[in-house]
């Protein structure tokens, strides 16, 4: 008998070990091998180039072959960049690394929020899902502070034991999801016409958003803002200990960082009536105060942006995700988050190797 609380309890697991791991703090990983930040910069832009091929193949699969399935696909693709990380040695296996955790990306991005809504929805309980993405977000605040906590840990251990422990993170969360129910609300496709409900899915995702602008305006607003945010935390990660943070320091500073995402994804729930566009205002505000202050040299005053930034991000995804949520369709629902996350890598690919020069110049 199907039971949600199980469902949900299973997405949660699953969403947990698949971010906790010694390999979080990654720029300040390959910062510390020796890659300037440039190359570091162009390493991002490789993840979202990879993403941008991917991305919406990835959701459409999701949609028509089933959500639990590339949830599977995408930890795989998620070891395997692990496996190729632990045997880099030089920065070609590095990007190919970090290709094969874009693919893992891709593949997770919308099929576990679609599996979930529906799995909501098919029980009367959809209104839950502004909470289950909050608590999500909650989940990957915590565990990317706790995982960057370790950053000290990561550096003293080496990148080797970092991406493997890793791999044995992965392996239990493969576990985890072969125990998800699959859930679809939309009409079952016929094997023999696999191939037509993939050109439909396209097709129908495309027109929905030609007739949603509303949709297509909330996806570029809240992809532009978390571009930012994730840049600066991103690059907070090497350029803190340019500014003279103490090594033992680095990895409660990047806690610190995440904390300030999961008191954002909370706060949000206490301002339901508040309009979505006042939230992109203040938020777009709040974050680009949190670059100014990254440049002003002093770690604890760069700290404190970056925690501003993050709260700002992880209160207006929340409120972004379950505005979508209640546009989409079920049938097309994986693959519309998709081509939100496709909207995200394009204008990453397009700031990251900038952002790289720039943090690398100031």
């Amino acid at each position: 008998m199907f039971s949600i609380k199980k469902q949900i309890r299973r997405l949660y697991t699953s969403s947990v070990l698949g971010q906790i791991s010694l390999s979080g703090a990654w720029v300040a990983i390959l910062a510390a091998r020796g890659f300037s930040l440039a190359q570091i910069g162009f390493a991002e832009t490789i993840f979202h180039i990879v993403s941008i091929i991917f991305e919406i193949p990835s959701g459409v699969l999701a949609d028509v072959f089933g959500r639990k399935k590339t949830l599977i696909i995408s930890c795989l693709m998620r070891i395997t960049g692990d496996i190729v990380m632990v045997f880099s040695n030089n920065y070609a296996l590095v990007c190919l690394s970090i290709a094969f955790h874009a693919l893992s990306y891709n593949f997770a991005s919308g099929s576990g929020d679609a599996l979930a809504y529906d799995s909501l929805k098919s029980v009367g309980q959809k209104g839950h899902f502004e909470k289950y993405a909050s608590n999500q977000l909650v989940i990957y605040r915590t565990c990317e502070g706790i995982s960057t906590l370790a950053a000290g840990l990561s550096l003293m251990l080496g990148y080797k034991i970092s991406y493997s422990v890793s791999v044995v993170f992965s392996i239990l969360q493969l576990i985890v999801l072969s125990s998800l129910i699959e859930v679809y609300l939309g009409e079952r496709t016929q094997s023999s016409r696999v191939w037509e409900e993939i050109k439909k899915c396209f097709r129908e995702s495309f027109m929905f958003l030609k007739q949603a602008r509303k949709a297509m305006l909330i996806m570029f607003a809240n992809s532009l803002v978390g571009a930012m945010d994730i840049l600066l935390l991103f690059f907070l990660q090497a350029k803190l200990p340019m500014a003279g943070i103490p090594r033992w320091l680095l990895g409660f500073a990047l806690l610190f960082l995440q904390a300030g995402g999961v008191l954002g994804a909370r706060a949000i729930l206490h301002a339901k009536k508040m309009r979505y566009r006042t939230i992109f205002v203040i938020a777009s505000i709040v974050i680009l105060l949190g670059i100014l202050l990254e440049h002003s040299g002093m770690y604890v005053i760069m700290t404190l942006g970056g925690f501003m930034a993050a709260f700002a991000d992880d209160a207006m995804q929340v409120k972004n995700n379950t505005l979508l949520q209640d546009m989409f369709p079920s049938e097309q629902r994986a693959t519309l988050i998709s081509i939100e996350s496709f909207t995200f890598s394009v204008i990453m690919i397009v700031l990251s190797p900038l952002a790289g020069m720039f943090f690398e110049w100031w």
